[in-house]
Formats: structure tokens, sequence, C-alpha cells
């Protein structure tokens, strides 16, 4: 479960990362809080912290059901490549919002496989 610990650290410094750039992009483009677009180097950076947090809503919880009922290892490995997929969004959405496509693919099917290990150890523990 440590590995899943890690991994769960790992997603919460990647979030502070995109949550930094956010905040580097408001003062070079001078866009005053509360708003919330103004540049669209500010509106892109703002999108992938936003879009990581909806994300991790779902990722986190089914992490760790993975690991709880299913095996750590896998959660830890799926979490990880959230993680490469997270990464992979952020910079091809702030290079080319067109082009974010396939890092948004990797994370969403980490979690699918995350969320379908758990149901499995789930259901095969009744």
């Amino acid at each position: 479960m440590a590995y899943v610990g890690l991994v769960t650290l790992m997603m919460l410094v990647q979030y502070l990362v995109f949550i930094m750039l956010v905040g580097k992009q408001r003062v070079a483009h001078q866009i005053k809080a509360p708003a919330t677009s103004g540049h669209e180097l500010f509106d892109r950076a703002y999108r992938i912290q936003m879009n990581t947090l909806e994300q991790m809503a779902i990722a986190l919880p089914a992490m760790w059901v993975c690991a709880w009922f299913f095996k750590p290892g896998v959660a830890a490995i799926l979490g990880l490549v959230f993680v490469a997929g997270r990464f992979f969004y952020g910079l091809s959405y702030m290079a080319d919002p067109e082009k974010r496509g396939p890092g948004m693919a990797v994370g969403f099917l980490s979690y699918l496989g995350m969320i379908g290990c758990g149901l499995w150890g789930i259901v095969a523990g009744l």
C-alpha cells in the first residue's frame, strides 16, 4: 500500500505544479483575481488545472478501491499511468489544445482500469 500512497502524493504534487502554472500565467498576463479567463495561455493553464482536478475526483478513489479490494501493485501502476497521462495532457494542451486528446485518453483508460479491477475485487470477495 505504500506505493499507492506514494502515487497519491505524486498526483497531489503534479496538481500543485499545475496550480503554480496558473499563477505564473496569471501574473505574466496580468489577469486579476477573481477572473478565470483573459489570455489564451492563462485560459489553457486554468483548464489544465481544473480538468486535472475533475479527473482526480475519479482517479484517487478508484486507485484506493483498486488497491484495497484487488492488488496494490496494480493500483499503483495504473495510478502512475494516470500521472503520465496528465503530464502529457498538460504539455499538449499548452502547446496546442487540439492535441490534448492522447494524454486525456491515457488518464481516462487508467482510471477505467482501476475501476474495473476494484469492481472485480469487490465482486470476487462477496
